[in-house]
C-alpha cells in the first residue's frame, strides 16, 4: 500500500489501519460481546500481511485487554513491527464504569499502564480519547501529553473527538499531530467545519467507524441485528435501530451495487468514500477474524467516479 504522512509527524501510514476496539471483549459498556483472542491475533497478523502498517487501540477497550492482545500479536510478529497508536483519558472503576478525566496524574498513570500492557518503551501516537467540558482540565491534560512527548514516552501526540475550539486551545500549548473523528456516510458531520480546519492547520485525520461499526459491511442484515446478543452494545445503538435503520440498509444495497462494479464488498466502498476527502489521511478498520480483513483491504486502492459518489451520497441523503 502507498503511505501518506500523518500531520506534522515523521510517520508515513497506510490508508487503512487495524482497529482493535472490538477485540477488547467484555467488561465495559461499549463491548462487542466476548471475543476469541486467538482469532483476534490472527486478524491482526492478516492485516499486517496485507500491508497495513499501523494498529490503533485504546486503554479503555476491554479495560486494558485490547492493548494486551495487540501486545501478544506483536510479540509473534517479526521486525519491523507496525506503528502502535493508543489513547488515554478514560478511567474505570472496579465494576467497569467509565468516566473521562484529563488531569496530569491520571494521564501519566494511563501512559505507564499502556506502556506496560503494550510492552513498548514509546507509543508511536498517543491520543486523548475524549475531551472534557472543563477547559482548564483539558489544557492540563494536553500539557501533560506534550511533556510525555518531550520525555520520549510518546513520539507524537494527537486528539480524538475534539471540536475546533478544543483543538485551538490545545494548539496554543503544543502542536496537534492528528485528530481522530467519527466519519462515515451515516455520520458526515465533521465535513462542514472540522475537516477543513484540520486541512488548513496541517493536522492529520484518522477517521473511525467508516463502516458504522459493521453496519455498512454488507453482512449486517435486519435479522442479524435483531439477533445480536444482549452483551453487544450495538443492539441498543441508535444506528442499528429505527427510525433510520431502513434507510441505512437501503444505503448498504447502493454500496453493494457500486462495489459489484469494482469487484468489492459494500464495506470497502464505504471506506473508500471517507478516504476520498483530501483532509483524511487514513481510516481505522476493525476485524475480529482474518477473513474480515480480506474484503476491506481493497478500499486502500479504490477510486470512485464522481457519478458513483453522487449516487452514493444521494442515497445517503448527503446534500451536494
Amino acid at each position: 500500500m502507498k503511505t501518506k504522512q500523518l500531520g506534522n509527524s515523521d510517520l508515513f501510514i497506510t490508508p487503512i489501519g487495524y482497529g482493535s476496539w472490538a477485540i477488547g471483549g467484555l467488561g465495559w459498556q461499549s463491548a462487542w460481546r466476548e471475543q476469541n483472542d486467538d482469532n483476534s491475533i490472527a486478524a491482526i497478523h492478516r492485516a499486517l500481511e496485507l500491508g497495513m502498517n499501523w494498529i490503533d487501540t485504546a486503554a479503555v477497550y476491554g479495560l486494558g485487554h485490547s492493548e494486551e492482545v495487540v501486545s501478544r500479536a506483536l510479540a509473534a510478529w517479526p521486525e519491523p513491527r507496525p506503528y502502535v497508536f493508543t489513547k488515554c483519558g478514560i478511567r474505570w472503576d472496579a465494576i467497569g464504569k467509565t468516566h473521562h478525566v484529563l488531569t496530569a496524574d491520571s494521564i501519566r498513570r494511563d501512559c505507564e499502564d499502556s506502556l506496560r500492557r503494550l510492552r513498548v518503551e514509546t507509543i508511536d501516537l498517543y491520543q486523548i480519547h475524549w475531551p472534557v467540558g472543563d477547559m482548564n482540565e483539558l489544557e492540563e491534560g494536553w500539557g501533560t501529553m506534550a511533556q510525555l512527548q518531550r520525555e520520549g514516552k510518546a513520539r507524537w501526540i494527537g486528539v480524538s473527538n475534539f471540536n475546533i475550539e478544543q483543538m485551538e486551545r490545545a494548539q496554543a500549548i503544543a502542536p496537534i499531530t492528528s485528530l481522530q473523528p467519527r466519519y462515515s456516510l451515516v455520520h458526515p458531520e465533521v465535513e462542514s467545519e472540522i475537516l477543513p480546519f484540520c486541512e488548513r492547520e496541517g493536522i492529520g485525520v484518522i477517521v473511525y467507524s467508516p463502516m458504522v461499526s459493521g453496519l455498512l459491511t454488507g453482512a449486517m442484515t435486519r435479522e442479524r441485528i435483531f439477533n445480536l446478543p444482549a452483551d453487544d452494545w450495538r443492539r441498543c445503538g441508535p444506528d442499528f435501530n429505527e427510525p433510520g435503520l431502513s434507510t441505512r440498509l437501503e444505503l448498504v444495497e447502493r454500496l453493494r451495487a457500486v462495489g459489484n462494479r469494482h469487484g468489492n464488498i459494500p464495506g470497502a466502498v464505504a471506506i473508500a468514500w471517507t478516504l476520498r476527502h483530501p483532509a483524511v489521511t487514513a481510516a481505522i478498520v476493525g476485524a475480529r477474524k482474518p477473513e474480515q480483513v480480506d474484503g476491506v483491504v481493497a478500499a486502500a486502492a479504490m477510486r470512485l467516479a464522481q457519478s458513483e459518489l453522487n449516487e452514493i451520497e444521494t442515497t445517503a441523503g448527503i446534500a451536494a
